[in-house]
């Protein structure tokens, strides 16, 4: 039997982009363009280097999101993974890390796995406690952060680096990792990584496919909503220091003003 690898990504704002709320509080998709959470190629990336080293697998990514998200799939595709799921529902809107992980775990369930990787954290929301969501709700041990990672025998290993010390880990699969951006370079798709993305297979899943409620998700069942927001202000011009003999005291002054000092 192969060994199934499941990849959890994220199709999310472009971080170069002008973000902004709706005006339900929720991010506007309209106006900004998205991708792949950069966060997440990682996760890719080592889900391929395990299958490199593996007898049979297959790795599959899921995402939940918009049309859109497709193109997060795509990307994935095209760096080597086999096939992708993508949940969508108009339901959906507003859902956060709760609902999110939730449909997650469904999906992740029907799919089939051994195996479940993710970013550590997502580039939008920053968060990090997905995984730790997601190996509560499919009732699975979890080696989260990890800069290094390897699968022998039915049992992932891995490297946490600490502020003030290193832990080696383990965990017996099924299981649940997510790996820091010190993992291992993403590869970049090739243009016949690109080509073949556009014929491998994209099953799309809704809240009825995976027997979930409209109200378990979304903002009707969000945990945390957001209750205000102010645009932030246009960027004034700064303080110019004119060196006429006085610039460094003028410059001390100022830097003495701002509490820099």
């Amino acid at each position: 039997m192969s060994l199934r690898i499941v990849v959890c990504v994220k199709y999310v704002p472009d971080a170069t982009g002008d973000r902004r709320f709706a005006d339900d509080l929720t991010l506007d998709r309209e106006d900004v363009d998205g991708l792949l959470s950069e966060l997440d190629e990682y996760a890719v990336e080592q889900a391929l280097q395990i299958a490199d080293g593996a007898d049979d697998a297959e790795i599959t990514v899921v995402t939940v999101g918009p049309e859109d998200a497709k193109d997060a799939l795509r990307k994935a595709l095209s760096m080597g993974a086999d096939k992708a799921v993508h949940v969508e529902d108009d339901d959906l809107h507003g859902s956060d890390v709760m609902g999110t992980s939730l449909v997650l775990a469904k999906a992740v369930e029907k799919t089939g796995y051994d195996l479940v990787i993710c970013g550590m954290a997502s580039t939008d929301g920053v968060m990090g406690v997905l995984p730790a969501l997601l190996a509560e709700r499919l009732g699975v041990p979890q080696v989260t952060l990890l800069s290094e990672v390897a699968l022998n025998d039915g049992v992932v290993t891995g490297r946490r680096d600490g502020d003030t010390a290193t832990e080696q880990l383990e965990a017996s699969l099924p299981a649940v990792v997510s790996v820091t951006d010190q993992s291992g370079e993403a590869r970049y798709p090739s243009f016949k990584g690109i080509m073949a993305a556009k014929k491998k297979p994209v099953q799309s899943l809704d809240l009825e496919d995976l027997e979930l409620d409209a109200d378990e998700v979304g903002l009707a069942g969000a945990w945390t909503a957001v209750e205000s927001a102010t645009e932030r202000p246009a960027r004034t011009a700064g303080t110019v220091v004119k060196d006429e003999g006085e610039g460094g005291k003028q410059l001390a002054e100022f830097l003495a003003g701002q509490k820099f000092i």
